[in-house]
């Protein structure tokens, strides 16, 4: 499960609801929540937090803070 699969269903969220909401594809949705290889695009992420009634900057920080900067 991805970082955003985990997300989604700590917040029991419906990703059939979101797919109708968003327009984004169940199958993309579910992509994006199982398969770690699959790229979050940044219309998606937005898309995903209007649909939910959460801050895109939340749900980013919580999917991609552990990344680091190369020193």
């Amino acid at each position: 499960m991805t970082f955003l699969g985990k997300y989604l269903t700590d917040k029991s969220i419906n990703k059939a609801e979101v797919a109708r909401k968003t327009g984004i594809g169940k199958s993309r949705l579910s992509q994006l929540s199982t398969k770690e290889n699959t790229n979050l695009k940044a219309k998606e992420l937005y898309l995903i937090a209007k649909a939910i009634d959460a801050d895109a900057n939340e749900i980013l920080e919580r999917l991609y803070g552990h990344l680091k900067l190369n020193k």
